[in-house]
């Protein structure tokens, strides 16, 4: 399998310039390249200024900035791109022009080389013909803006390799990228029901059925997104949209270019309309907004329905698509279950006799089924993943009937060994989800927030109790509930990258999947009482330090364990520092009460360490820190931490905390 290391880029416009900041950030070597020095140094002028407004808003440092840039090169000799491991191709959307270019590439790189296209719309198949290796040309569709949206469709070919699809994978996540890997049809999955949403928004203003500030108004409400149809088309181009819509043709009369975004295009003009201050606008006619509303999702919802029949991707990908790529609220699968298949049909059914299109077949539950947790076997190992990227892995009901029946049938198999548990995306698990309890409090039934706790205890004791060994790997953020999940393992792996804390009690409850339990038998009492009361973020390096992780691999040991090629690495026992040794002291012989009052009998800690110590214990939910106390200083064991639960999540603290993520709140203790 092909390893890349160096990355080639042609075309140095937004989306070019957008994905060579990306990779070089990501530690590639990169070479930027354009049909002259001109537009080439445009494009780097355009990432440096990315990076000088990233230096002034603390995101970066000076040295990192420049790390970055030293991985850049740019050129207008396509020539300069002969020793690249991975080409993409981020040029205008022209069929003509990028067979010609992938021609062109195709003698000059090495055979090794993989060649791929950001197209948006065309068949990578049809693209590939223009190549000496079809083998190695795959789709690699990147979305606005490429350095930030995380989503990449991974698109193979007919004549696309296993191997080449598999590096490109692998390419993906060494890049921050969360890719869905989708069959080859016009405008593949995002675009495919993006597109047509965009041209239907056009179409009822083209029909008089409102002015454009009501169908932004309405789509905004709707889908729960920031910017409306017509805004996205100016800031994407709305040339990009006619030409991608003028591709979908092909698949019938609703997907026909409207009139109105064709002038638009051909005339190069953006979208104008009446912008008020106000975005809730007031709209007198509710038929209106019925109208839009419906005319809107149901387009969204016949083709969402197609891509399920024609196989291109799975209902999880479709929501992955739409959350991660579009910024939606709500992908539609999950749009759909929530309203049910009769009002799906209902809806589907107008558009349908709108555009005289058939029904999809893939309509109803049993369609809509989505995976959030993946099972796969090498060998005799088997991978556990959490695998909801959109959502940062977060725990819900259902993820956690997954991951049961998963481990279960992990376990049950005779010939797996090793059970590895990692996260896909930028977080191995980011807590539960927060939204269950929030609405399960509303609703005046914390016994479904006992029963999904007892449950989740069950499943990670289970874990804990494995005769098999089981080893988490965490990849990103491990918050909450997720190092609670982690901390079952028999071995705690990491990458460089990963952050780990329990923030229980600044949302006003406290850790209740085992937490306050085993984290005092993976790091003692002192430390477990420090990170639950004070909410600390850990670095992988910190979390190392304590103990609270076994080792810290790099990304290629983690694909070399997954795909069962590598054993699991010597494990170093963790020597606390004076500095840990002295707050685990302050913890264990000092009372909550003594240490928010600042009156310790530790003398190993300066006054001003315990001071911010005092000050971070401050801002935590007062009760949610008592029962945490306590259930950490009693050791009574997992099913201790059910025993408070109702009256942790009665509190007006934890509705308060719960609602308020991210926000500083002051807690009254009630």
């Amino acid at each position: 399998m092909k390893t890349i290391k160096t990355v080639g880029v042609v075309g140095a416009g937004t989306m070019g310039s957008a994905l060579a900041q990306k990779f070089a950030q990501e530690g590639f070597k990169v070479i930027l390249a354009d049909r002259t020095m001109n537009f080439v140094e445009k494009g780097l002028e355009q990432i440096k200024n990315v990076f000088n407004q990233a230096l002034q808003r603390h995101l970066f440092t000076y040295e990192q900035i420049n790390t970055f840039l030293g991985n850049l090169k740019g050129t207008d000799n396509l020539s300069d791109l002969k020793a690249c491991d991975l080409v993409v191709e981020a040029i205008y959307e022209d069929f003509e022009a990028k067979s010609d270019l992938f021609k062109k590439l195709s003698e000059i790189v090495f055979a090794d080389t993989i060649i791929a296209s950001n197209t948006s719309s065309f068949s990578i198949t049809e693209l590939s013909a223009s190549v000496k290796h079809p083998g190695r040309f795959i789709g690699l569709h990147y979305f606005y803006h490429a350095a930030k949206n995380r989503l990449v469709e991974i698109i193979p070919g007919l004549r696309t390799s296993a191997k080449t699809l598999k590096a490109v994978q692998r390419f993906s996540i060494l890049s921050g990228k969360d890719a869905i890997v989708c069959g080859d049809a016009y405008g593949f999955v995002v675009n495919r029901f993006f597109v047509p949403w965009l041209n239907e928004a056009v179409r009822l203003y083209e029909e008089n059925v409102a002015p454009i500030e009501v169908i932004e108004h309405v789509c905004k409400e709707t889908f729960g997104i920031t910017m409306g149809p017509f805004e996205l088309m100016n800031a994407t181009g709305v040339p990009v949209a006619y030409h991608a819509e003028k591709t979908l043709e092909i698949f019938g009369n609703l997907y026909k270019v409207s009139e109105a975004l064709k002038k638009q295009a051909e005339e190069k003009q953006q979208w104008t309309w009446e912008k008020s201050g106000d975005l809730r606008i007031n709209i007198t006619n509710p038929m209106v907004v019925s109208e839009i509303k419906e005319r809107m999702l149901g387009v969204v919802f016949l083709i969402c329905s197609q891509i399920l029949d024609e196989e291109v991707c799975t209902p999880c990908d479709i929501n992955r698509g739409a959350r991660i790529g579009l910024q939606w609220k709500k992908g539609p699968i999950e749009l759909m279950k929530e309203m049910g298949e009769n009002e799906v049909s209902r809806l589907i059914a107008k558009i349908i006799d709108l555009y005289d299109m058939d029904l999809p077949k893939s309509i109803g539950k049993k369609y809509w089924e989505t995976a959030t947790v993946k099972l796969e076997k090498h060998g005799s190992v088997a991978v556990i993943t959490m695998d909801q990227p959109e959502q940062q892995n977060a725990i819900s009901e259902e993820t956690m009937k997954q991951l049961a029946y998963c481990f279960i049938s992990a376990e049950r198999n005779a010939s797996i060994k090793t059970i590895f548990i990692t996260g896909s995306g930028k977080a191995f698990v980011a807590g539960a989800d927060i939204k269950f309890f929030v609405n399960k409090i509303k609703d005046h039934r914390i016994c479904d927030i006992e029963k999904f706790t007892g449950f989740g205890q069950k499943v990670f004791n289970r874990i804990d109790r494995s005769k098999k060994k089981v080893i988490v790997i965490i990849n990103g953020l491990a918050l909450g509930g997720g190092l609670e999940f982690a901390l079952c393992a028999d071995v705690i792996l990491a990458l460089p990258k990963a952050q780990m804390a329990f923030p229980e009690t600044g949302i006003g409850i406290y850790p209740g999947l085992g937490g306050t339990q085993r984290s005092v038998r993976k790091i003692g009492m002192g430390l477990s009482k420090y990170l639950i009361h004070t909410g600390k973020m850990l670095s992988a390096n910190e979390a190392k330090e304590i103990g609270l992780i076994d080792k810290i691999i790099s990304t290629e040991e983690m694909f070399s364990l997954l795909e069962g090629k590598a054993s699991v690495p010597k494990l170093e026992k963790a020597s606390l520092s004076k500095k840990w040794k002295s707050i685990a002291s302050l913890f264990e012989n000092n009372s909550l009460t003594e240490i928010i009052n600042k009156k310790c009998s530790d003398n190993l800690l300066s006054k001003e360490e315990i001071e911010k110590i005092a000050k971070a214990i401050n801002s935590k939910a007062p009760i949610a820190l008592r029962l945490a106390d306590k259930l950490i200083s009693e050791e009574r064991g997992y099913k201790s931490e059910l025993q408070h639960l109702r009256e942790v999540f009665s509190t007006s603290d934890a509705l308060l905390g719960l609602t308020s993520v991210g926000k500083q709140v002051v807690y009254e203790g009630k």
